[in-house]
């Protein structure tokens, strides 16, 4: 695990009536150098977005790395996850994709154009941060998700390989079943799609555990994935009206990923500037499993639309 002496852990209020507040992880490329000789010029700022069932830890080893390339690395637990707020509602990844631009813009003062990286859950989070509000975004990178509203999705979320798809659209009984069990049914999805079976830890999966055995998480997690037709609607919608996001996007997966064949068709159907990366070495988890090659292609990618 990457240093983490430079990160700053702290929590913002973005919603009043309800309150919701967001956990986040703040590390600035000034403070992840050891001395000022060894400073790199600031490039901008990169949001990540984690997926489930993961929390903000999930992009450990790949904060510090990021943030000495030069940029200002910030890294929220959305909405229901981690230590954030466990709301009643507010789960459309258009609702905490503007979570999200509140954070930055709002509560972080930052104006200027951001690069915003999603994975799984995150993936969808980004992809409506970036179509809702393309004036503020300099790149996207998403995947490891087929993204409601695209083909991939609707061919897939009934198949045996996305059965959680429609098992968490389920009311009240998915949270009947899974409490009291949740290191179990966490730890089912990190032995299914991990590649490099040793990313994910004994004590990775009590913290990730721990994270969802609060009360209201694990109805969090699943009101998520209750979302996904509400999101289908609305990201169709929002094409037929707006036409193709023209954000430059890569999509980003492994090479053991489960959509990685449909990858590049489902993100060219949302944008018009599109590239691919494939991360070797890596299933599902990435930044988790392969953290040199996902700092990598993130790097390469963000560094083409990077004005400074």
């Amino acid at each position: 695990m990457q240093s983490s002496h430079c990160w700053k852990q702290r929590s913002a209020i973005i919603s009043a009536n309800p309150e919701v507040r967001l956990h986040y992880i703040d590390c600035t490329p000034s403070s992840s150098s050891s001395s000022s000789d060894s400073e790199v010029p600031y490039k901008g700022t990169i949001l990540l977005i984690h997926g489930f069932p993961q929390t903000c830890h999930q992009y450990r080893h790949v904060i510090t790395p990021l943030s000495s390339a030069g940029y200002r690395v910030i890294v929220p637990d959305y909405r229901g996850a981690g230590q954030s707020s466990h709301p009643a509602q507010g789960f459309t990844k258009s609702v905490m994709a503007r979570d999200m631009m509140q954070l930055v813009t709002d509560r972080l003062g930052i104006k200027d154009k951001i690069h915003v990286v999603g994975h799984d859950i995150g993936g969808m989070i980004a992809h409506a941060y970036a179509s809702r509000y393309p004036d503020h975004v300099a790149s996207v990178l998403w995947g490891e998700c087929p993204l409601p509203g695209t083909r991939a999705y609707e061919e897939n979320k009934v198949t045996l390989k996305l059965f959680h798809f429609v098992f968490h659209s389920v009311l009240d009984l998915p949270e009947a079943l899974v409490a009291g069990r949740e290191g179990i049914y966490l730890k089912h999805f990190f032995d299914k799609l991990a590649l490099n079976t040793a990313a994910i830890t004994t004590k990775d999966l009590e913290h990730y555990t721990l994270m969802y055995e609060q009360p209201g998480a694990m109805r969090c997690a699943f009101n998520v994935y209750r979302a996904f037709e509400e999101d289908a609607g609305e990201n169709r919608t929002w094409l037929r009206d707006q036409g193709k996001c023209r954000v430059p996007a890569l999509a980003l997966n492994g090479e053991g990923s489960g959509v990685v064949e449909e990858a590049e068709g489902m993100i060219r159907e949302m944008y018009e500037n599109v590239e691919v990366a494939i991360v070797e070495e890596s299933g599902h988890y990435i930044a988790e499993e392969n953290p040199d090659g996902f700092v990598r292609e993130v790097l390469a990618f963000v560094g083409k639309h990077t004005s400074r």
